[in-house]
């Protein structure tokens, strides 16, 4: 309950998420809405009463109020804490009917902007209940509000009284708790509300995503090429070329070291657990990781990454996430690996269900957004846009449709959004270490397995076979050459290789166009999908390849009938 524009509607949304109710108030044309959190395991309901400057009515929108509040088991009492004489006035109206009350000091941050300072220890003193301090907008003070809710009470020592009583008694609380003095806005807070605010947020929001990807692409790159590839190619590969020798050739050479390329092994193509299946993962996938996770701590520790994540929450609930599911997003533009382990930084299975899926389906990595370039670039940008533009759709549309028909809870997240303050290197790269850790020891095993998987599919003709049976329906369903399934499914263990054998089938801009966007969509490369095996589980990594594969038919599709016209 409040005054309206308190900021009432804005703490009501951080406290409940996505699964929010809006509907008529029985017999009334009254717009309310109700949704449910958690609270220390228990599901409660949150209804957002209308707005009422009194809990004497004088309209049809504070009768409902009345009732509401009536019914209610406890009140969350949102003030203007800008102007806290005039919000004092239903508070008492509110305390002096013997309910549990929480106060939310909202708008916290104009008070220090207007130089108005209150004591909120000494208010929550002088009322007799809970006082936090809240800046709904960005969700500082809305986790201590809900870990306080719990301690709402009633306060017994004021009682019912006349208007003129009332306003006296708030004259006197604001002389008690209230100094107010001339202030300039600091640089400090330009920056803190350009970075916040959407209007500014989301250009800052950009450069800084650019930025940052600057970064991690010139310490990936520099790694890669100055570090890991000279050790694989000097030091590494001599001793795998006398292993290949003393195993010969067959089954355990072609598991093991895979197959040779013009005599010699090629760690992006031979395919070998010793081989692939560890210079994928160490030389191309860790210096990325490396470099992200070097990043990502420098944008959590600088106070940016949650102010990134309030930008961004609004979008991502209705995709059935909350801010956080900007993280996976961010890190599957560089790596989809990472990525996939970061949908472990959302609370429900639905929300990594359907941020897994979308990362999969709609997120390009560095190395498939290369992909897209080298097969279209020669072209003009308008057919690299056309491949982008499906993809942004797919993310926003599949994440609506998730939203609706996958069950489960999407929880709110109570971000706390610090100040800003200059990272620590000890800290960010104590951080960044134990991630990479955590990345080597649980995603390179599974990778490995994932890599002798593919190759006993591979060695048993499984792939082949599959390639063949999809030749005829290229020309049938996408308009193009049957020899096009045969990159699709190798697409699976490498994009690049894929598009290697896309060019020379000589296809014109609209068929690669198409080819393209579907080996974007269809299956995210084998080191992501062993990673999601895990993080999901085999069930739902089923339900999530069954989309994949139906999301890339259903856009090869309908591409192929806009640009071709019916079969």
């Amino acid at each position: 309950m409040g005054n309206p524009n308190v900021g009432k509607s804005v703490v009501f949304s951080r406290l409940t998420g996505a699964n929010v109710i809006a509907s008529n108030y029985p017999g009334t044309t009254v717009d309310y809405s109700k949704g449910r959190m958690r609270i220390d395991g228990e599901k409660v309901e949150i209804i957002d009463a209308p707005g009422t400057y009194s809990l004497e009515p004088t309209n049809r929108a504070e009768e409902v109020a009345l009732k509401m509040f009536k019914e209610a088991d406890i009140v969350i009492n949102v003030i203007d804490a800008t102007n806290l004489e005039r919000n004092l006035y239903l508070t008492l109206q509110i305390l002096e009917r013997d309910k549990p009350v929480i106060i939310a000091l909202n708008l916290w941050d104009e008070t220090k902007h207007l130089g108005i300072h209150i004591d909120e220890k000494k208010l929550e003193e002088i009322l007799g209940v809970p006082v936090v301090p809240t800046v709904a907008l960005t969700g500082e003070g809305i986790k201590t509000l809900v870990s306080r809710i719990k301690e709402a009470k009633s306060a017994e020592h004021i009682k019912p009284t006349s208007d003129e009583a009332r306003w006296i008694e708030i004259g006197s609380i604001i002389k008690k708790v209230e100094k107010v003095e001339h202030k300039h806005h600091t640089i400090y807070d330009i920056i803190s509300e350009v970075t916040i605010k959407p209007v500014t947020g989301i250009p800052f929001a950009i450069i800084i995503i650019f930025a940052a990807f600057w970064l991690v692409r010139i310490i990936g790159e520099n790694l890669i090429n100055f570090l890991l590839d000279p050790f694989f190619e000097d030091i590494y590969k001599p001793i795998m070329m006398q292993l290949s020798k003393l195993l010969g050739s067959g089954f355990i050479h072609d598991m093991l070291i895979g197959q040779l390329i013009n005599g010699e092994i090629d760690f992006t193509q031979s395919m070998g657990i010793l081989t692939t299946g560890l210079y994928v993962p160490i030389a191309l996938v860790l210096p990325y990781i490396i470099a992200f996770y070097f990043t990502l701590s420098i944008l959590e520790d600088s106070g940016y990454l949650p102010r990134l994540a309030t930008l961004v929450d609004n979008i991502f609930h209705k995709l059935g996430m909350h801010g956080h599911g900007i993280v996976p997003t961010f890190l599957g533009l560089g790596c989809n690996v990472p990525g996939a382990l970061a949908t472990r930084t959302l609370e429900t299975r639905k929300q990594r269900f359907i941020s897994a899926t979308l990362l999969a389906i709609a997120i390009p990595c560095m190395a498939q957004t290369a992909m897209i370039f080298g097969a279209l670039g020669k072209y003009g940008m308008r057919y690299i846009a056309i491949v982008f533009l499906v993809l942004i759709t797919l993310y926003l549309i599949i994440g609506l449709i998730l939203n609706k028909t996958v069950k489960g809870e999407s929880p709110e997240i109570f971000l706390e959004v610090p100040p800003y303050h200059r990272p620590s290197i000890k800290a960010v790269s104590k951080k960044t270490w134990m991630r990479v850790r955590w990345f080597l020891g649980e995603a390179v095993p599974f990778l490995m397995v994932g890599v002798f998987l593919v190759n006993l599919l591979y060695f048993l003709g499984v792939l082949q076979w599959i390639g063949k049976l999809l030749m005829p329906l290229m020309s049938t369903l996408f308009g193009l050459p049957g020899e096009a399934s045969t990159a699709l499914i190798v697409g699976f263990l490498r994009k690049d290789l894929a598009v290697g054998m896309l060019l020379p089938l000589n296809m014109n801009p609209l068929q690669l166009v198409i080819a393209v966007t579907m080996l974007t969509i269809y299956f995210p490369c084998v080191a992501t999908f062993t990673v999601l095996l895990k993080e999901l589980g085999f069930k739902d990594m089923i339900k999530s390849t069954l989309i994949m594969i139906s999301t890339a038919i259903s856009i090869g599709f309908i591409l192929r009938v806009i640009f071709f016209g019916i079969p």
